[in-house]
């Protein structure tokens, strides 16, 4: 009696085993599909548009029923159409438009950058780059009227959204992932310090980091861009996501920062990522960009 006893509890538990089994890849099948599905609603436009006398190539994404529309601004390096982050968007009913950086891809006019000797932070590049993306604005806007058009970009696009939404009174919120609210010169001493070293915080203390960043010689001689006195004069709202372990800009000072613009009664947000570092575009910051541009929406709609 007590070996079938056994068996028969073995046998249950074997089935509830392989039970549970086939309801995680029942799930999972269910959420592979979704996601297909989601893709394959999305349509696709390729498109050309001027800014500065050069014409920029790149594709829109829209969903079945967008509920808001993105921008993407570049980083720093040379960066063609962001085909995958715009999937994913466009996949959140999100319509998308994102386009070869200038000077790379199919889009007309030269790359600045470090790669090729120049200094691709310069207030000049970082304007240039500013009207390139607020004329991205402008296609958008001109496609579909009916959204709240925003801006998403990560690094270096710390610098050229601001610019952007200062120029531009289209654009209705931004997304900064991993973005400075310091000056280009304080954002290149403390590069130079971290020297690309992932253990740099395992070895620096936050006192070390601001001491080099107040008091180090600039290695180059150039005017400054200052994010924050743009910041002061916007009222549209923004969110920033960071990632406590970044090597390339020094977040608890910028956090320091965007605190002194929310004293101001600025709309900022921020969400921070302690085991993180420059590279933020992971599935949690992305969902919680995602939820907060949709409830951003929501409320730009409202309020018109």
């Amino acid at each position: 009696m007590m070996k079938l006893t056994s068996r028969f509890l073995l046998l249950l538990l074997f089935v509830t085993m392989i039970s549970c089994n086939n309801s995680v890849e029942q799930k999972k099948t269910a959420l592979n599909q979704e996601m297909t599905e989601s893709i394959e609603s999305i349509t696709t436009e390729n498109v050309t548009f001027e800014s500065e006398g050069v014409k920029l190539a790149g594709t829109i994404y829209s969903p079945n029923h967008p509920h808001s529309a993105v921008i993407i601004v570049h980083g720093s390096d040379q960066v063609p159409r962001m085909t995958k982050f715009a999937e994913l968007l466009a996949a959140n009913d999100i319509l998308v438009l994102t386009y070869d950086k200038r000077g790379v891809g199919e889009s007309g006019g030269v790359y600045a950058g470090p790669e090729v000797g120049t200094n691709n932070i310069s207030v000049e590049n970082l304007k240039l780059l500013a009207k390139d993306a607020s004329s991205a604005v402008n296609v958008v806007y001109n496609k579909r009227k009916d959204l709240p058009i925003g801006l998403i970009g990560a690094s270096q696009a710390g610098w050229i959204i601001p610019i952007v939404a200062s120029e531009n009174p289209l654009v209705e919120f931004m997304v900064l992932l991993s973005c400075p609210t310091i000056t280009t010169l304080e954002q290149l001493r403390f590069q130079f310090y971290t020297n690309g070293r992932t253990d740099f915080w395992d070895n620096h203390t936050e006192k070390d980091a601001r001491e080099h960043i107040k008091n180090d010689p600039d290695k180059y001689q150039f005017e400054t861009t200052d994010p924050k006195e743009i910041l002061k004069t916007l009222s549209i709202p923004g969110l920033w996501i960071f990632g406590e372990r970044d090597i390339q800009i020094p977040v608890k000072i910028c956090i320091e920062h965007l605190n002194d613009l929310k004293l101001e009664n600025k709309p900022f947000e921020y969400v921070l990522f302690p085991s993180l570092g420059h590279n933020t575009n992971k599935k949690e910051p992305i969902n919680i960009s995602v939820n907060w541009i949709k409830r951003k929406s929501l409320e730009i709609k409202n309020n018109k």
